[in-house]
């Protein structure tokens, strides 16, 4: 244990000095000063994941994105689709026909308008692969995209699809430049995406940090920011810091103004040393575990609802996440998703004897000498394989760790794998023989999420969302009835009926909360967290003197 501990103090101490040669922070303690507005400066943020590319289908890219590139709508604080790039919207009585009226002299920063057809062609280029994620979203129910004039959008859809606003909030959705995307290379667009954004990509050092400079033309913020024209900051150095020690030691330092995932152990201390601290539970999936349905031990009900009784998932959590790290009993959405579900949070409850019961109706009766229960000599051993500070950070392994414990006490044998970045990504651990209990979360601003994660999936259509490997035809139209319901209360009703049967039938259990947080110097002002998927925002930040 010493030695770890003397590990993490010199990996943290070689770090905060990394970051003070590559740039230093505008504050240097806890002190305000005046409080008045200081013009310019560099905000140092020390993010915990490096992505592929700005932008893209993961929510740490959107993070990323979201400095640099305008949607269509914004959400406010309630949850309710407000002007973005687009001024108005409508949509036609039979649901089919959105129309988008969008803001008039807003230009990319490379110079070209802001037009319906640039905007059209956006949603082309994610359907055919530009961004998986908005791709999935938009599955199903986008037909085609086309401009009326230069600045009237119209998006024709297949069936209803009465959110199709709120869901076009989410970075994912970020609008670029058509010029750009036609005529610079896949590796430009990567690195330095053309928007119409408060940011522009700076330079992007790879393994380090990337700089983002302000666009002093800047005229397009959302309905629900603090100001308008430029952001007042000069520029933001977004450091990579994957290590949570180091990124707390640089901001107590002085090294970074602002860092992101906030470890809960020292989520007290920051707030009595006087820094802002700011928590988003992000709606949509939470941080869940899914069981493979279609091999293993877990294509039977009653394992999956012994594994299920088997955890005090709330003791585990709280222990782990000192009461900053929510506790989450539904496996579908999270409690800040509309339509939740209190019902299929408590569908199960910790209950070992009941655990062990289910176990011997299924035929696992017996145990070897290591406590691991057998049937036909096979030992009841399940793998769980986890993206490790991707999907999963330091805390989730320690909760993940927490569930092994508790599930071996029942005769489970689980064994978890901490797979990296890259790998994780690759697609390797994602067909039905590469495991059996899947962990992780998906990001949403409504409980439409159940579609991406539930939709039956076929050789024609696969559908790589469904970690459970589950097609059935009721819970997939209890789903489609939900999305397109006109009113949201009936939208909520049949989103409740999915995320019960989910809960019955245990293909998913809830563990916490999915946290977007952040720590923020309190010489650093005006710095909030968007309210699709809790991303930092910087246009509004400001230091003071």
């Amino acid at each position: 244990m010493r030695a770890r501990v003397l590990r993490s103090t010199l990996v943290a101490t070689l770090s905060i000095a990394a970051l003070a040669l590559s740039g230093c922070a505008a504050a240097d303690s806890t002190s305000a000063g005046s409080g008045q507005r200081v013009e310019g400066g560099t905000i140092v943020y020390a993010h915990q994941q490096e992505p592929a590319c700005v932008f893209g289908g993961w929510i740490e890219q959107a993070y990323l994105s979201y400095q640099v590139l305008d949607s269509l709508t914004s959400l406010d604080a309630h949850g309710k689709a407000v002007p973005w790039l687009a001024t108005s919207w409508k949509q036609s009585p039979d649901g089919l026909t959105w129309t988008f009226d969008l803001k008039k002299g807003v230009k990319f920063t490379d110079g070209t308008p802001l037009t319906a057809a640039a905007v059209a062609y956006n949603f082309d280029y994610w359907v055919k692969g530009g961004n998986s994620t908005a791709s999935v979203w938009l599955d199903g129910y986008y037909k085609s995209a086309q401009a009326v004039d230069d600045h009237t959008l119209q998006i024709n859809l297949l069936k209803p699809y009465p959110r199709l606003a709120d869901n076009l909030s989410q970075g994912y959705f970020g609008i670029q430049s058509e010029h750009a995307l036609t005529t610079r290379s896949k590796a430009q667009n990567c690195e330095a995406p053309i928007g119409t954004g408060a940011f522009i990509v700076q330079k992007w050092n790879r393994g380090q940090d990337i700089v983002l400079v302000r666009n002093k033309n800047y005229t397009s913020p959302p309905a629900n920011a603090r100001h308008k024209g430029p952001a007042y900051v000069d520029k933001i150095d977004w450091k990579f810091v994957a290590d949570p020690t180091t990124r707390v030691a640089a901001l107590q330092g002085g090294q970074a103004d602002a860092i992101y995932d906030v470890p809960a152990v020292q989520w007290s201390t920051l707030k009595a040393a006087g820094y802002d601290l700011e928590k988003y539970v992000t709606p949509g999936r939470p941080q869940q575990l899914s069981f493979n349905t279609a091999k293993g031990p877990f294509t039977d009900e009653l394992v999956r609802q012994a594994f299920a009784y088997s955890l005090n998932r709330k003791q585990i959590v709280d222990t782990i996440g000192h009461g900053v790290i929510p506790y989450e009993g539904n496996g579908s959405v999270s409690q800040a998703t509309p339509g939740y579900s209190t019902k299929a949070a408590d569908w199960y409850g910790y209950d070992p004897k009941k655990a062990d019961s289910l176990l011997d109706q299924a035929g696992w009766s017996q145990k070897n000498s290591q406590g691991v229960r057998e049937k036909n000599g096979q030992t009841l051993t399940v793998t769980l394989p986890y993206g490790a500070g991707s999907i999963i950070n330091a805390d989730g392994a320690a909760i993940l760790q927490g569930i092994k414990e508790q599930a071996s006490k029942v005769g489970f044998d689980v064994k978890l794998v901490p797979v990296p970045q890259s790998e994780f990504f690759s697609g390797k651990y994602s067909t039905p023989d590469s495991y059996d209990i899947s962990a992780g979360y998906w990001t949403a601003v409504t409980a439409g999420i159940l579609y991406i994660n539930w939709r039956p999936s076929t050789t024609d259509d696969p559908n790589y969302a469904n970690s459970a490997f589950y097609n059935d035809d009721t819970l997939a139209q209890f789903i489609l009835d939900g999305n397109s319901a006109q009113d949201v209360a009936t939208q909520n009703a049949d989103y409740q009926k999915a995320q019960d049967y989910i809960a019955q039938h245990a293909l998913s259990i809830g563990v916490y909360d999915r946290l977007s947080t952040l720590a923020v110097s309190p010489k650093l002002k005006g710095v909030w967290q968007e309210h699709a998927q809790g991303g930092p925002t910087f246009y509004d930040a400001y230091f003071v003197g």
